[in-house]
């Protein structure tokens, strides 16, 4: 008996089921009820107004969104811009002070060419020695005067 009912199972799973186009269309329809119900009472075109709102704020917003991350972009690069601009004035003026030069002559943008830079400016302005002197190696007798008196002493010379 077990062997019989396995065949007929066997053959059932073998022939599989064909449906005519009038049962294939009530079940299409059937289903097509079903969801049509569900959806009964809404109204689409409300719906669809609402949907329309609610793009045009998710827009707007994106809009403020980008607006509001490119200020905030913009703002970051300034703060990175005078943070950059504080660390060299600060390494300028440390290297400066060091050397013995103003810092305000500096302008190299590293430590190290910073530093060549005030050692540079400091062997050039100081003297090597004596001052050469076209006139043999005189020196000229400066004024001790002020300048209202040597335009006096001038004055007196010119006009008497």
């Amino acid at each position: 008996m077990s062997e019989t009912v396995n065949q007929e199972i066997a053959t059932k799973e073998v022939e599989p089921k064909t449906f005519t186009q009038e049962e294939v269309n009530g079940i299409v329809n059937d289903r097509l009820a079903r969801e049509r119900k569900k959806y009964e009472g809404i109204d689409l075109d409300i719906l669809k107004s609402k949907a329309a709102k609610f793009d045009e704020m998710e827009e707007a917003n994106k809009t403020e969104l980008e607006k509001a991350n490119e200020r905030a972009n913009e703002l970051q690069a300034r703060l990175e811009g005078v943070l950059k601009e504080k660390e060299l004035t600060e390494m300028r003026e440390k290297v400066a002070k060091e050397i013995g030069v103003p810092s305000n002559l500096l302008t190299a943008e590293s430590e190290d060419d910073c530093r060549s830079q005030a050692e540079a400016i400091k062997a050039y302005a100081q003297p090597s020695g004596y001052p050469q002197v076209r006139d043999g190696g005189e020196v000229n007798v400066v004024s001790k005067n002020t300048t209202r008196q040597q335009f006096a002493d001038w004055a007196n010379a010119a006009f008497n």
